[in-house]
């Protein structure tokens, strides 16, 4: 093992390159799944007629499907179809359908946890079912999805390491090249990203425990 040769400045800068990619990655595919997963979790718990049973076909399948056939379709697959994508943009299209269909699921258990009383309440004191749903279901059901929900980032950004298989210059792929150099490298350049990915995941982690306790307060 060569620390001093793995830890080189050069390699360093390079591997935090490719950190600094994997984290904007996953900050762009949280946004997107998190927007349009609450958007399809509602629509679940709805029931609206004919398009909620839509939605759950397109859930289930998205949830059913392994994320990396997803990010292969996206950068590969839709060219053929006449959808040209990059590797950045088949990245966040893969990774965005895949944990949108599970924040989906995550928000529509959610919304199923709040007690049926205190929906029939709302509804008996005059309130409609847009009202019910935007007063009180939303506000206690997002209250109580918030850790599975933070759960599913981290899950997120462990997932990004996946999009190595395309190429992208992410940390997986620049820790690839860099382990290139020879095998004496190897163990201190998979230490460091392990870190790299520990700190980042930790820190989502600390975040859940700090709203569990602020759920339970």
């Amino acid at each position: 093992m060569d620390f001093g040769k793995a830890y080189s400045p050069d390699n360093l800068k390079f591997l935090l390159e490719g950190f600094g990619l994997t984290l904007w990655l996953a900050f762009v595919a949280i946004v997107l799944s998190f927007v349009i997963g609450c958007l399809l979790g509602v629509l679940r718990y709805a029931r609206i007629p004919v398009l909620s049973p839509v939605v759950g076909i397109v859930v289930e399948t998205a949830r059913n499907l392994p994320l990396l056939l997803l990010i292969f379709f996206a950068r590969f697959g839709l060219p053929e179809l006449g959808i040209q994508t990059n590797m950045f943009g088949a990245a966040v299209l893969g990774l965005t359908v895949f944990e949108a269909a599970m924040i989906a699921e995550v928000v529509r258990s959610g919304l199923q946890s709040v007690e049926k009383g205190l929906v029939e309440a709302a509804r008996s004191s005059g309130l409609s079912y847009t009202q019910t749903l935007r007063h009180i279901v939303l506000p206690i059901g997002l209250r109580r999805m918030v850790p599975p929900i933070v759960s599913q980032f981290i899950s997120l950004l462990k997932d990004t390491s996946l999009t190595v298989i395309i190429s992208l210059g992410e940390l997986m792929h620049h820790a690839n090249i860099v382990m290139g150099q020879g095998p004496e490298v190897v163990f201190p350049i998979l230490l460091l990203v392990a870190v790299l990915y520990f700190a980042a995941n930790y820190g989502l982690s600390l975040l859940t425990r700090r709203l569990e306790v602020r759920k339970t307060a």
